[in-house]
């Protein structure tokens, strides 16, 4: 078994590439049949054995003190982790604390700036919460 063992976000990821990469040489494979071929190639028995193995950790920087990067309300930053809490399986509550205030505000009239904030995002590290174009709040680097 690989001690460095990638998160569940990159062993999707390898799985993805794994299945597009196949299918550019003209052999399909269904999408379960990548992730098991994945698994494989950690040296695990079938994907189910490999994801309790990877047991939906937190990216790196996921923990108090660390350091992440992203976007919030589309302003990039860096900043410093003070909390984590999961509320569900691949889902991460965070407060952070920007090393620079990031303005929240899209009017040229005023403006409101944040040195903390806090959001939910998913496996991908972004949030549910969208802006009305789209772009997720709250977008971690992974």
């Amino acid at each position: 078994m690989n001690a460095n063992l990638p998160t569940l976000v990159e062993a999707k990821a390898q799985a993805r590439r794994l299945r597009e990469g196949l299918a550019a040489e003209g052999r399909q494979i269904s999408h379960s049949r990548s992730l098991e071929l994945v698994a494989s190639q950690h040296g695990y028995r079938d994907w189910n054995t490999f994801h309790a193995a990877l047991g939906n950790r937190p990216p790196d920087g996921f923990v108090p003190g660390g350091r992440v990067t992203g976007h919030y309300l589309s302003q990039p930053f860096a900043a410093t982790v003070l909390s984590v809490e999961m509320p569900r399986s691949g889902w991460f509550r965070l407060v952070l604390d920007l090393d620079e205030a990031v303005d929240v505000v899209t009017f040229d009239s005023f403006s409101n700036f944040r040195k903390r904030i806090s959001g939910v995002v998913g496996p991908a590290g972004t949030s549910r919460e969208k802006t009305s174009d789209g772009v997720p709040h709250l977008r971690i680097d992974i």
